[in-house]
């Protein structure tokens, strides 16, 4: 049988941060350059990157870089410079948006289509497949239903699918309402988080609907009880979001998700994790104390209720109990265990998440530090939670690559062989003049060579194979430990191989012959693509020449679907349509609802 390799895929904000991913479990970890990715506030140095692909390759971990923004004529020849620094040191993949990058010149390092490409039709991922990409990140609004059609029609291409963390509102490389509000621009990693902002829901005639939500701001993702109908659907890489998220997000998360994908491969023999090494996490991951809006498996099973934060786009946290009463400097609460130093909020009357930090716990008696206008009856929820915060911050234990040693006498001297469990193998022999021990030598050697101390080793068992009771120096036994450690890390970097590949040169046709703004196109070389490609339209990108009344955002998110009021399901509303949201800074925008599509447009209203 053939298994399929399965990958928990996690971001890495720093060289950090991507070891700690490592540490707690990611087959791969994603990052981002100096320059051109979708998080400019993300940025790692080649020394950086160089330090985690190292250091990721002892276990078979992949590292991937992010380029996924588009790239303008002027940025061409750094961004040349920058792949090939990336491909010397032995980066695994690029994460790519513009299609440019494919005319380049560069070598010939792996490209995966990212998100941003707006990958949510099986007639997409069908040209990118034909035209050579390996791995295709899929839109996160997509259905079980859909990502299994897609595998269907493209089964030797890699899915990779989002499990967990925050959920932009606007299909991915199709948002362009920060650089229309704040020339900032999402496909140029300066996404200003328009659709956190809260706003004013009005109808055509000016009837307020509701005042200062937050309409567009969607709970986070969490599917991690769904991982074994997502493998049966096709995905092949799970994928974490959050490359500013610090490092305690993503040792919580990682070792979370490495938990539950582990409990499925136990039970189901076709797939096989994708690395190699133990982990040993410090601490019992638990999402819910990490940052969160509340949690979602988004459109999995198709569009239902509860995906929006419409209080608060900011954590919320888990849920701890009602409060019962209130004094002038404390108040008590029933349910969960508060501790002192946690940080605690709560939903005001007036709609506002207020927080507040907890001095000091007396059984159900909560003294916070500045008293909070809390009532009986608030939602009491904790979003910090010290004493686990503690725990993340512990020392990590290493991830350790098990090993299986054989120590034998060969005729003019000693040798050390080790099978590693990635099947690496290599040994090391020595020329010693061999003389008769006077006492059992086999503890000793034993004692000795399990010592492998502050490496990524871990020894399994150890053979001692003598045809005579020889004598043997515990110096002599730690110089061969030693030089068959350099030779192991040496081999096991090496056997991470990268699958040097190029996209084809071919003439298949794009899924359309013209392109407007949101082809995403600014650059000269991305248009001879879509030209090769048979696309004899293509205007330039919105962030090169802004349309005026453009759609600025594409959701699957329905505000009607969340208010009540969806027309497919037949259910009425008393306002008079268009809708429209409002801005605290008064920029108004029209919503257009596509109910056959399921789409939801939010329309930038011309000044």
């Amino acid at each position: 049988m053939q298994q399929r390799r399965i990958e928990l895929l996690a971001p890495a904000k720093n060289l950090e941060t991507g070891i700690a991913a490592i540490n707690h479990g990611a087959d791969a970890v994603y990052i981002g350059a100096v320059q051109f990715g979708a998080r400019q506030a993300a940025g790692n140095s080649i020394g950086d990157i160089s330090a985690l692909v190292d250091y990721a390759h002892i276990f078979g971990v992949k590292v991937y870089v992010t380029l996924n923004t588009i790239i303008k004529d002027d940025e061409i020849a750094e961004a040349e410079q920058l792949i090939a620094e990336l491909y010397r040191i032995g980066v695994d993949a690029l994460i790519v948006q513009d299609m440019g990058i494919s005319k380049m010149n560069i070598p010939p390092i792996p490209l995966h289509a990212s998100t941003q490409m707006d990958n949510r039709t099986v007639e997409k991922a069908v040209f990118l497949s034909q035209i050579g990409f390996p791995r295709i990140v899929l839109a996160r609004e997509l259905s079980l239903k859909e990502i299994s059609a897609i595998h269907r029609a493209v089964p030797e291409t890699e899915l990779e699918v989002f499990v967990h963390g925050a959920l932009c509102v606007s299909y991915s490389g199709q948002c362009y309402a920060s650089e229309h509000c704040f020339g900032r621009s999402a496909n140029r990693g300066a996404c200003a988080q328009f659709c956190r902002l809260a706003f004013d829901l009005i109808d055509s005639e000016g009837t307020l609907i509701t005042r200062g939500k937050h309409l567009l701001s969607l709970k986070d993702m969490n599917r991690s009880n769904h991982i074994e109908d997502m493998l049966d659907a096709g995905v092949a890489s799970f994928k974490i979001e959050g490359r500013l998220k610090d490092i305690s997000y993503v040792k919580n998360i990682t070792a979370y998700y490495r938990k539950k994908i582990d409990e499925v491969l136990a039970r189901r023999k076709e797939f096989v994790r994708a690395s190699f090494g133990t982990v040993s996490p410090q601490f019992t991951p638990a999402p819910e104390k990490s940052f969160s809006r509340g949690f979602t498996d988004y459109m999995l099973y198709g569009s239902k209720e509860g995906m929006v934060s419409f209080d608060t786009p900011k954590s919320k946290g888990e849920y701890i109990g009602r409060v019962k009463f209130v004094s002038r400097n404390f108040f008590t609460v029933s349910g969960g265990e508060l501790n002192n130093g946690d940080g605690a909020c709560f939903v005001a009357s007036n709609g506002k998440l207020c927080g507040f930090h907890i001095n000091r716990v007396e059984g159900n008696r909560v003294f916070p530090q500045n008293m909070p206008q809390i009532e009986s009856g608030d939602e009491l929820y904790r979003n910090y939670d010290c004493s686990f915060e503690r725990e993340l911050a512990r020392n990590d234990v290493p991830r350790r690559l098990s090993i299986n040693l054989l120590f034998t006498d060969t005729a003019d001297g000693f040798s050390l062989a080790a099978t590693a469990e990635n099947g690496v193998q290599c040994k090391k022999e020595i020329v010693f003049d061999k003389d008769k021990a006077r006492s059992p030598q086999r503890d000793n050697i034993v004692s000795q060579l399990k010592k492998w101390g502050n490496t990524p080793f871990e020894v399994k068992s150890i053979d001692v194979v003598l045809d005579e009771e020889w004598f043997v120096p515990s110096s002599l036994l730690s110089d061969m430990r030693r030089s068959l450690c350099d030779l192991l890390l040496e081999k096991t970097r090496l056997s991470t191989e990268r699958a040097d590949m190029r996209l084809k040169e071919n003439s298949v046709p794009y899924i359309s012959a013209s392109l407007d703004y949101r082809g995403n196109v600014s650059n000269r070389l991305a248009k001879e693509f879509y030209r090769e490609h048979g696309v004899t339209d293509i205007a330039p990108a919105f962030e090169l020449e802004p349309v005026r009344g453009a759609t600025v955002m594409f959701c699957k998110h329905c505000i009607k679907y969340s208010m009540g009021w969806c027309t497919k399901n037949g259910e009425k509303h008393q306002y008079k349509e268009p809708f429209y949201i409002v801005s605290g800074d008064g920029k108004r925008f029209r919503l257009s609802f596509d109910c056959k599509e399921c789409l939801m447009k939010v329309i930038a209203e011309e000044e």
